[in-house]
């Protein structure tokens, strides 16, 4: 009950888990609005959510475009007068050593997964000031050590994290919540569309999607977040030792991290 009828919008809900957040929100009566830059898949996904008698507003957005943003945000307000929730998830990887990579990719992924969260949050805060509403930025273990092959990937996460952090302070006292949460690695097509050092989308994952955790876990890690009035969430084990660990021990830490991702398919690293 306690989402019925509120009004959370969600960017990158054309899969993975902004789709799966869109769904279970609108299972809990909420009126969704999704963000994509894929228009007929965001049309086709409304359709679904509408067939099952809840609320569903499709609006094309890139987020790397301010004016973008602005316009999602103006368009949720002009349909239903409110915003309770924003949930930026809109997000893009890259895979590539820093010494092979187009300067032009760090500033894509910066671009989405940064600035994205910047913009969003910066014209959908005074609407949720106002209701007492949630900001949610879905991270990753990137934001809170680098990964190596995704130093842009890394950068965005940690600096979205930081921008979060702050807007939280200052909103401490007006009943605005903000929640982190860092979802580990997903089942998602974000890895398929990571793009190599030219920009362009490496097709093939590296690692076995099988055993990654289901975008639908991930919905329900945000929902139960949001209703516990969490900041901070990190939903694996092993991201939060290693969060504890670095400050501990954090030239072991670089090791493992290092040999995991050089027994990765088709490493990067020698």
């Amino acid at each position: 009950m306690e989402f019925r009828e509120k009004v959370v919008v969600i960017t990158g809900a054309s899969s993975g888990i902004g789709l799966a957040c869109a769904r279970k929100f609108a299972e809990l009566g909420a009126k969704v609005v999704i963000a994509s830059r894929s228009e007929n898949i965001l049309s086709e996904i409304a359709k679904e959510i509408e067939s099952g008698g809840n609320t569903c507003l499709a609006v094309k957005t890139d987020v790397s475009l301010e004016t973008d943003c602005e316009k999602l945000c103006e368009t949720a307000i002009k349909k239903f007068g409110r915003i309770d929730i924003l949930i930026n998830n809109a997000g893009i990887s890259m895979r590539a050593l820093l010494k092979d990579v187009d300067i032009t990719v760090l500033k894509q992924v910066m671009d989405v997964n940064f600035w994205g969260t910047v913009y969003c949050t910066k014209f959908f805060l005074p609407h949720i000031q106002k209701t007492k509403g949630t900001i949610v930025g879905i991270s990753s273990i990137a934001g809170f050590h680098g990964l190596p092959g995704r130093t842009a990937y890394s950068a965005s996460k940690s600096a979205m994290q930081g921008f979060l952090e702050s807007v939280r302070i200052e909103n401490l006292k007006n009943g605005v919540q903000v929640l982190i949460l860092a979802a580990g690695f997903t089942s998602t097509n974000i890895r398929k569309r990571a793009l190599d050092a030219h920009g362009k989308p490496q097709g093939e994952t590296p690692l076995n999607e099988n055993k990654l955790i289901p975008p639908g876990r991930v919905a329900k890690n945000v929902i139960r977040a949001i209703k516990k009035g969490k900041r901070n969430r990190i939903m694996t084990v092993e991201g939060q030792l290693m969060v504890f660990l670095q400050r501990i021990i954090p030239k072991l830490v670089d090791s493992v991290i290092y040999n995991k991702f050089k027994r990765e398919k088709n490493s990067l690293l020698s």
